[in-house]
């Protein structure tokens, strides 16, 4: 062996010498910029808390400012005063409010009745009339009349002479008259005179404040402060009834400067260097010996890991040679580690191969280790355990490379797939088999739904049809008997029709396809019932009462599939009429009801007179197969249920109290017709805010 050089020696030894100089340069160059970092990043932190500080207060001053304000407002309203009175605390307030530009009063109709402009400013809405600034004001009304307290607008832009403007929002509080409201007040703020006389200039010094928008336009600034550089940058929210402000405060001083603190982050970092170096040369031995102690017991954890998995791990070299295989692995074809290590591809396969493979998988794996396979995430193929059994397997494969990154061979994930492939098996069975028992489900169901919706129109054609027979036994057929008759045949005829339809709505309705929506009448609904339900209520002596939307008002549209909502109605009004057939004649009231109770819904409601529903009968009322009577199947109110929900509605019912004569009401809602609603014209209960072009200022 030859020595080695005294030149590569030294040179070798000057390095190690320069290592830990270069490393004191570097760590003093690291410290020194960390160091003025953050003394940078402390004095941005200051000016930012200091922004931070002045928004809270000018936030706090704002809402103190708007609480006052709201007070003396309401001040105004005290004890009822006359309007002459009323005007002359208006101005007052308006003298001692400089950020307040007008007060109004309004009536009901939202019609100015009177009004009182600042005396420190022209009017404002002398270029843009006041009617058509109303519009935020309105909604603000709206709010406060339903709420019975102030709420505030949202801001809107006024145009003044001159080709400047202002930037305004309204203050909304209802005028009570015992309890009732008679009419509004109306209060309009300046956002430039609320930063101007509202925050106290002392702690704002230095800042520019300003209302900005969601999108960060401003719509409002104070006027007497330097402008922001927009690096420190503060924002509050101040929540006010009806609309929030947003306040922001932006400080007129810029970025910190450096030279201040260079001098002090120089020498603390040279200090904290140079004993940082010292340590870390002190140090060197111990780590080596700490970092060697920490590979091994990385390498035994490394080792417990892999003994520990349940997945079989067998790594190969580039020559397809086993250089290492872990417990799972043996433990799943049943070959020991000396069984299977050096075993290759070429001349001496792997024993877990099947011998009727063998070629074929020694072309594969000659494909694989010359690197020309396509690259995948894993492949499914067949091994072979000791004992002879075959079981399918699933291998990921993927380079194995040393620390200089070269590859020196494979290693490969194997994973024993036959449970898995044994209970996909047996889901695919057990699935075949539900889908059978779905299927006979809905045959029953289907047959269930048309045994019972069929009764009622089945009923009507008998009882039409003995009626027939008996007019044409009683005697001659004259006229009037033809006659009868014959409205008896058009009734078979129609429940027929009707039969038809339930049949055919059922049948959807059991195969959940979307039914025919049309827009009808809830009259027509009605009376397509009617004689149905006639018929039962003469049969238990029942009197039948309709409470419909009197003239002038419109007869209400819904949209609905008609033949499913008639089902409901016959269901619902059955149900009601047997519940009153063990109360006295007097008792026996039907009352169906409709009502629009909002722009987008009707009511329907089915009111009886009976005893009601019992508590445990309530908790299972819409169950299905659940009934109180004798012949009953349990599926009207279900499917009474399940129809108004697929038309977007709900189906709840109550009982009645006894002052309001007892017995149980059933309610329930459709859509009502949109393009109906929009040709009607405006009815009187309309709500009375005016249109923008019916105020005036």
């Amino acid at each position: 062996m030859m020595p080695a050089e005294p030149g590569s020696t030294r040179t070798a030894a000057s390095w190690r010498r320069a290592l830990p100089w270069a490393a004191l340069v570097a760590l003093l160059v690291v410290g020194q910029t960390a160091l003025v970092r953050l003394t940078l990043d402390y004095e941005a932190a200051r000016a930012q808390e200091r922004v931070e500080e002045v928004a809270a207060d000018a936030a706090a001053d704002l809402r103190n400012s708007l609480t006052r304000d709201q007070q003396s407002l309401q001040a105004l309203l005290w004890n009822e005063p006359p309007l002459a009175r009323w005007r002359e605390g208006a101005s007052e307030l308006l003298r001692e409010r400089r950020e307040l530009v007008r007060i109004e009063r309004r009536d009901l109709a939202f019609q100015v009745t009177s009004f009182v402009e600042s005396p420190y400013r022209p009017p404002v809405f002398k270029q843009l009339p006041r009617a058509d600034a109303d519009l935020d004001a309105e909604v603000a009304c709206a709010s406060a009349h339903r709420l019975s307290g102030p709420v505030y607008s949202r801001s809107y832009f006024v145009p003044l002479p001159g080709g400047l403007g202002i930037e305004l929002m309204d203050v909304c509080m209802p005028v009570l008259h015992q309890g009732e409201a008679v009419g509004y007040m109306v209060a309009s703020y300046s956002l430039q005179g609320m930063l101007a006389e509202s925050i106290t200039r002392a702690r704002t010094e230095g800042h520019e404040l300003a209302f900005v928008e969601g999108d960060g336009t401003r719509l409002a600034r104070s006027g007497n402060v330097a402008r922001g550089r927009g690096v420190y940058v503060a924002q509050r929210i101040i929540d006010l009834p009806g609309t929030p402000l947003q306040l922001r405060v932006d400080s007129a001083i810029g970025k910190p400067d450096l030279i201040p603190n260079l001098a002090t982050a120089l020498v603390l970092g040279l200090s904290i260097a140079l004993g940082a170096v010292v340590v870390l040369l002190v140090r060197d031995t111990r780590r080596r010996a700490e970092a060697e102690q920490g590979l091994a017991e990385a390498l035994a954890f490394r080792k417990a890991m892999e003994d520990s998995l349940v997945t079989g791990l067998r790594a190969r070299d580039l020559e397809g040679r086993i250089t290492y295989v872990n417990p799972a692995f043996c433990e799943m074809v049943g070959f020991s580690p000396e069984e299977l290590l050096g075993t290759m591809t070429e001349g001496d396969p792997p024993p877990y191969w099947p011998p009727e493979m063998v070629a074929e998988y020694t072309r594969r794996q000659r494909v694989r280790l010359a690197g020309t396979a396509p690259p995948r995430t894993g492949h499914e193929t067949v091994f072979m355990r000791k004992n002879g059994e075959r079981f399918p397997v699933m291998i990921f494969e993927a380079p194995l490379v040393d620390g200089h990154g070269r590859q020196t061979g494979w290693m490969s994930a194997v994973l024993d797939i036959s449970e898995q492939r044994r209970m996909e098996e047996l889901s695919r069975q057990q699935h075949e088999r539900l889908q059978a028992t779905a299927r006979l489900a809905t045959v029953g169901e289907m047959a269930s739904l048309l045994s019972h919706e069929l009764n009622q129109p089945l009923a009507a054609i008998s009882s039409y049809a003995t009626g027939s027979m008996n007019l044409m036994r009683e005697g001659p057929v004259d006229a009037e008997t033809q006659r009868m008759i014959g409205q008896a045949l058009a009734r078979i005829a129609e429940q027929a029709e009707r039969a038809g339809r339930v049949i055919k709505s059922v049948h959807d309705f059991v195969r959940r396809r979307e039914h025919v929506r049309e827009a009808t009448r809830v009259d027509h609904l009605l009376e397509a019932v009617m004689p149905l339900v006639r018929l039962q209520a003469r049969k238990s002596g029942t009197r039948i009462e309709l409470d419909l939307p009197a003239p002038p008002q419109p007869m209400p549209r819904v949209m609905c599939d008609r033949t499913m909502i008639e089902q409901v109605l016959l269901n619902l009004t059955r149900n009601a009429i047997q519940a009153m057939e063990e109360m006295p004649l007097e008792r026996r009231v039907l009352t169906l009801r409709v009502r629009q109770t909002q722009p987008r819904w009707v009511e329907f409601a089915v009111i009886d007179r009976g005893p009601g529903i019992a508590l445990a009968v309530a908790e299972r009322l819409f169950t299905p197969f659940f009934t109180t009577k004798a012949e009953g199947m349990g599926l009207g109110l279900s499917l009474c249920r399940t129809v108004i929900e697929q038309h977007g509605g709900a189906l709840l019912f109550e009982n009645l109290p006894a002052d309001q004569g007892g017995g149980a009401v059933f309610r329930f809602t459709l859509a009502a017709d949109a393009s109906a609603a929009a040709r009607r014209a405006p009815r009187s209960d309309a709500p009375l805010a005016p249109t923008p072009d019916e105020a005036t200022g």
